[in-house]
């Protein structure tokens, strides 16, 4: 996989004299020191009183979800509805990048980047826990538990957080960002994006709160995956080789994975990171088809079809469920409002990876290979492991659904426990956690620094190694005021002003598209020469 800079893995390492002048002396600027302000008193409160600011996250959140949580539900749902229209409509035919670009990567390399760079730590931690816990306690009384309607109503709520909604979040984000910087030639930053709504104010302060935003959302989306990893660590090796799974021993997890990727964003160690992408993906596969073949294969195959069927039939009811009471908002909270916010928190990043490897697709081919395909694979990653684990339940095999109730980062290893070959698929799970997530650290590090120096391809070493500290602070941070719940609630908090700015993205996605001058004169040739031959 290439680097978002542009060099590739075969690429000499970059020295301080191959960065053009211009880019080693060009300030970080207002967004560097705004947002590295914003953690610092983030940080310094946690210190002070770890209680008060958990409580005040807490009420903050409560509050949020209360009352405009449906924005985490309507904007995803939106995002999957433009870029339809998009690809349906006479703009899927627009290149990002001139008319005469062409794909700079196969296909199927395409595709292979794409689920590399996506498919994180969050497979891990949720393929078995969010569908066993569905199934113990159907979402919003949907069906009885422990039959196999909350089977199937388990597995349709997991496609619901992990499919197209999570994608068309991912789609709108990488398509306006790679529309912009490929055929509008513009820096990789959210702000220039919404020129089309706000004009020249985003040369200036508004486009400056709009970069810190994103910036903000980016790293307590990453810390949020940095202490699920560093929990999923814990869990495999306590399960392996009886190393209990302490608080102490996350934070060294994540001090661990922190160096790691940092070093890797400084050293060029991940030049190579196309073999550990192709790498995590043959070891994924290998443990996904191991899982089906000496799992439930055919309550597996039947599940999935039966899920599919239903998630189709009752698409925009799911996706329009709001809370009735306060335990509605609880578990929203936990679940798809949290879901939904992460998949925002992380849009700038996926968005950035996004429009690096899809200059020359055409709009319709970008959203096929974006939304589509992903969701598909997400889908039978969910059925293999989850419908495995909710057949063991259901016949008695296993306490996995007590163990996911307890800690939701035990439930994979809880699953493996039943199959043959334990040792093995756990110590490859423990591996992928890993390799997942410092291939998409390094990557995610390079574009917080990108973002806060002024769009620069060729950030400073000493602002990657601020951005790779402050990631492992703070999540540190996170995990000492609240674990995996204050993880949490500062991802959907962080996330809440990007409904806003995503919904506004879109707005001038099509505002663009519509006035592309390029486009609309080559299909007035068009036109004309088709008139002419008749």
């Amino acid at each position: 996989m290439d680097r978002l800079d542009g060099s590739t893995p075969s690429d000499p390492p970059q020295r301080p004299s191959d960065v053009p002048p211009a880019e080693r002396t060009r300030p970080v600027g207002a967004v560097f020191w705004g947002a590295l302000a914003i953690i610092a008193f983030f940080v310094v409160w946690a210190w002070i009183s770890a209680t008060s600011l958990n409580d005040a996250m807490t009420s903050a959140m409560n509050a949020a979800a209360g009352s405009v949580g449906w924005l985490y539900l309507l904007v995803p749902l939106g995002c999957i509805g433009l870029l339809i229209y998009l690809a349906l409509s006479r703009y899927g035919t627009i290149r990002l990048g001139s008319d005469e670009a062409r794909p700079e990567y196969s296909t199927w390399a395409w595709l292979a980047m794409i689920l590399s760079a996506v498919m994180g730590v969050g497979l891990i931690s949720y393929a078995v826990a969010e569908p066993i816990s569905h199934f113990a306690a159907p979402p919003h009384g949907r069906a009885e538990a422990g039959t196999i309607d909350a089977a199937v109503t388990a597995m349709q709520f997991s496609y619901f957080d992990w499919g197209p909604h999570a994608w068309g979040v991912f789609g709108v984000f990488g398509l306006a960002i790679a529309y912009s910087t490929h055929r509008r030639k513009r820096p990789g930053l959210v702000s220039p994006m919404l020129r089309p709504v706000f004009g020249d104010r985003v040369d200036g302060w508004l486009g400056k709160v709009i970069d810190i935003f994103a910036v903000i959302a980016t790293l307590f989306g990453t810390t949020t995956s940095l202490g699920l990893g560093a929990a999923q660590i814990a869990e495999g090796l306590d399960g392996v080789f009886g190393i209990p799974s302490t608080m102490v021993g996350q934070i060294v997890i994540i001090a661990v994975i922190t160096v790691l990727f940092t070093l890797s964003a400084l050293s060029g160690v991940h030049r190579g990171i196309k073999y550990l992408s192709q790498t995590t993906m043959l070891l994924s596969a290998g443990l996904g088809v191991y899982v089906l073949i000496v799992g439930p294969t055919n309550f597996i195959s039947n599940l999935f079809f039966r899920s599919v069927g239903q998630y189709l039939s009752e698409f925009f009811a799911v996706s329009l469920i709001t809370p009735t009471s306060a335990e509605d908002v609880e578990w929203m909270q936990w679940w798809t409002f949290f879901m939904m916010a992460w998949w925002l928190s992380w849009g700038a990043f996926v968005g950035v990876f996004l429009a690096k490897i899809s200059q020359g697709r055409t709009v319709r081919g970008f959203v096929a290979g974006v939304v589509g395909i992903p969701s598909l694979v997400f889908f039978l990653w969910f059925t293999i492991f989850g419908g495995t684990a909710i057949s063991l339940d259901m016949n008695g095999a296993g306490d996995i659904g007590t163990a996911a109730a307890a800690d939701i980062n035990s439930a994979f290893f809880a699953m493996l426990e039943h199959l043959p070959l334990v040792t093995v698929t756990s110590i490859i799970a423990i591996v992928l956690v890993v390799m997942y997530f410092v291939s998409g650290a390094d990557a995610n590090t390079f574009v917080l620094s990108m973002m806060s120096s002024q769009g620069s391809l060729h950030p400073r070493r000493a602002i990657l190694l601020v951005w790779g500290l402050v990631t492992g602070l703070t999540a540190v941070v996170l995990l000492l005021v609240g674990g995996l719940a204050a993880l949490q609630q500062a991802a959907m908090l962080s996330a809440l002003p990007f409904t806003l700015i995503v919904a506004l993205l879109g707005i001038s996605l099509v505002i663009e598209l519509r006035g592309d001058a390029e486009f609309n004169a080559s299909q007035r040739s068009q036109t004309t020469v088709e008139s002419g031959s008749r």
